[in-house]
């Protein structure tokens, strides 16, 4: 049974599938500094690309789905905070899946609350 959504639903969906882009950038610039942590390589720089990239998907977040973008402003936060490395690494992944996850519930629940019913064929 195919269902469509209304006008609504079709926008937050876009928005949605918008955020998951930019979340999937997101998450190879915390593996990117996963891996620099890991090698010992200089990972001062990592910091102000994970800010750079987690603040436009707050941003896109915050007018419909206001809960997921608190998630992402806690991401930014972890990843200004000083600390150790493999500490903040583990946070980073920590948040990226929550954020994952987060964006996956609300699509499903987009998909639920604005569906149309359709015809359905006789059997």
């Amino acid at each position: 049974m195919a269902s469509q959504l209304d006008g609504p639903g079709q926008i937050k969906l876009a928005t949605l599938d918008e955020a998951g882009q930019q979340l999937q950038r997101l998450h190879a610039v915390v593996e990117r500094y996963a891996l620099a942590v890991r090698t010992q390589t200089e990972a001062g720089g990592f910091r102000q690309q994970l800010v750079r990239a987690a603040t436009p998907l707050a941003g896109l977040l915050k007018p419909q789905f206001g809960v997921i973008a608190d998630v992402v402003t806690a991401f930014v936060l972890v990843a200004s905070r000083g600390g150790s490395e493999q500490v903040k690494v583990r946070s980073l992944r920590e948040s990226v899946a929550q954020i994952r996850m987060q964006l996956d519930i609300a699509v499903t629940k987009v998909k639920e609350k604005h569906a149309i019913a359709g015809e359905k064929p006789e059997a």
